[in-house]
């Protein structure tokens, strides 16, 4: 098998990242579809309300590019 485990203990298949945190990609996708209606920074003020992680809501909000689907 080609698995390796990353820092975490995780096992990791290539560069591939597998979500388990449903709950935050969904306040996150909320908060993006909540953009062109709300801003910006009344996205950003619902993520920090929900307890998303500054780091998660800052890479989500900011650099889309970086986001992990």
């Amino acid at each position: 098998m080609s698995s390796e485990m990353n820092s975490n203990g995780a096992a990791e298949e290539g560069s591939a990242h597998i979500r388990t945190d449903f709950r935050t990609r969904d306040v996150v996708n909320q908060a993006i579809a909540a953009i062109p209606t709300l801003g910006l920074q009344k996205a950003a003020e619902f993520l920090s309300a929900m307890n998303v992680p500054p780091e998660v809501a800052i890479r989500a909000l900011a650099y889309p590019v970086k986001r992990k689907h």
